[in-house]
């Protein structure tokens, strides 16, 4: 039974965001292991509090780790 364990700053990704990560893990794991695998795959998103996250022995903060808005299409 696969289990995905995905480990992300708290609120670098909004709620839809996370479904759909985790749509999309369970998507991929399917691709290869054939659909038999998706009522056996399990994921699960742990957010790590802000600054307790380390990067080259220093602290991470969701601010940091938060990548730039996206450009609205014009």
């Amino acid at each position: 039974m696969p289990f995905i364990n995905v480990k992300i700053i708290e609120g670098v990704l909004d709620d839809d965001q996370k479904q759909q990560l985790i749509a999309e893990l369970a998507e991929a794991v399917v691709r290869v292991g054939g659909e038999g695998m998706r009522p056996m795959t399990r994921c699960a998103i742990v957010e790590v509090r802000s600054g307790l996250w380390g990067v080259g022995g220093k602290p991470l903060t969701t601010e940091q780790a938060r990548p730039p808005a996206r450009e609205q299409p014009k």
